[in-house]
């Protein structure tokens, strides 16, 4: 796919690419130029960023203008290089129909005998199209990337296009074309899967012209050159306003470029997992329960044989010797299997501890209300009060006994 371009070339650069003689450049007193008929070369604006809907110097064989019986002789037809529209509009468009030059600005080589709007151009109306190099979009991420493409000895690129006529409501002829596009290069399809067909020679750019007996395929075949290169550009390039060289100006691109919220999250989550780990060993190495794992790891570590021990012993001792003073480091699993013991441990002395407590305050409590009871003077109930009112009226068993 070729959708944006950059063409900044004279009128004689052009006139070579096709192969089309130019004149000298003391000529006239002036400078070199095509030595073949132009055509509305006033309406081609130089540009680093061209897209469909603007004019292009193209070449092609046809009948030359001023020429008798219409321009169809034998002089008069021949080789011209004339302003067109890139963005095929195709001659049986309506009048009144808006031309929209982005529908067709690629044509598939592999089905241009097919479609209805190409088939008919094949033989008659064949073109070339010649810029300094074209854009593609490679995705990276939320955004896609630009590269500029061109040969390496910055010479212009031809791509092989063919062209109609379209008259519209004013009753103006317009020429518009396309270009042909293809499968991409070996070198090319990491970036996408299709290219423009390049005629990177002379005989190829002669053959799409004048042979009307080559075979598509042949012609039509991915461009392999080594001389092809590209590099990534700004990314500005998205907006069609932007322009000037800026455009083809290489950016530095690397593993480095990424969003900097991957890079602190991914810097936070490791920064996590190890502070979670020290903090661990720092709490459990006063426990027990780590106690007691160091002491069975020692004691198996004594119980290995001899050459072991030496080896480890030498090795602690160079370990001693370039890291002092650094804490122990436990393995995680480790750590999680000392975590849970000691969460157990706390949890069976604070069960304890919170049951001895209980009891400690039942007791308290009895014992207050023991003290209240005493330090307060006994009050009689009414019950009471009555069977000493009815013992101080009435002799008591003694009494009755003594009177008898």
């Amino acid at each position: 796919m070729c959708g944006r371009a950059r063409c900044t070339l004279s009128p004689a650069q052009v006139a070579r690419a096709f192969g089309f003689p130019t004149t000298s450049a003391n000529a006239g007193g002036g400078g070199d130029g095509p030595a073949v008929p132009t055509i509305h070369l006033d309406r081609f604006r130089p540009s680093y960023n061209v897209l469909p809907g603007a004019y292009l110097p193209v070449g092609a064989v046809r009948a030359r203008p001023g020429c008798g019986d219409g321009g169809r002789g034998a002089d008069g037809e021949g080789p011209v290089i004339q302003c067109m529209k890139w963005g095929l509009v195709p001659s049986f468009t309506s009048k009144t129909e808006k031309p929209d030059h982005f529908r067709m600005f690629n044509a598939r080589s592999e089905s241009v005998k097919e479609k209805v709007s190409f088939r008919r151009l094949i033989q008659k109306n064949r073109c070339l199209a010649a810029v300094e190099g074209f854009y593609e979009w490679k995705k990276n991420g939320s955004k896609k990337q630009p590269y500029y493409i061109h040969f390496q000895d910055h010479r212009p690129l031809v791509f092989a296009a063919l062209y109609d006529t379209w008259t519209n409501p004013e009753g103006e002829i317009n020429h518009t074309f396309t270009i042909l596009t293809t499968r991409a290069s070996t070198s090319l399809n990491w970036l996408h899967d299709r290219m423009p067909v390049i005629l990177g020679s002379k005989d190829s750019v002669n053959a799409w012209l004048n042979d009307a007996s080559v075979k598509l395929e042949e012609i039509t075949a991915p461009y392999e050159g080594a001389d092809l290169v590209w590099y990534p550009v700004t990314f500005a390039m998205g907006k069609t306003s932007f322009d000037g060289p800026e455009c083809i100006k290489e950016v530095h691109i690397g593993p480095t470029d990424k969003p900097i919220s991957k890079f602190f999250a991914k810097k936070s989550t490791a920064y996590g997992q190890s502070g979670k780990h020290e903090k661990m060993s720092r709490e459990l190495s006063g426990t027990l329960a780590y106690k007691a794992a160091k002491a069975e790891c020692d004691e198996s570590v004594q119980n290995q044989p001899e050459d072991v021990n030496q080896q480890q012993s030498r090795e602690k001792q160079t370990t001693n010797s370039t890291v002092k003073d650094e804490p122990v480091t436990l393995e995680p699993q480790v750590l999680q299997k000392l975590w849970s013991i000691k969460h157990e441990d706390t949890m069976t002395l604070t069960d304890a501890t919170m049951k001895k407590q209980g009891d400690l305050g039942f007791k308290r409590k009895i014992k207050d209300i023991e003290v209240e009871a005493d330090m307060k003077p006994s009050q009689p109930t009414k019950k009471e009060k009555a069977v000493k009112a009815a013992l101080d009226g009435q002799a008591s068993l003694l009494s009755y006994f003594a009177r008898k």
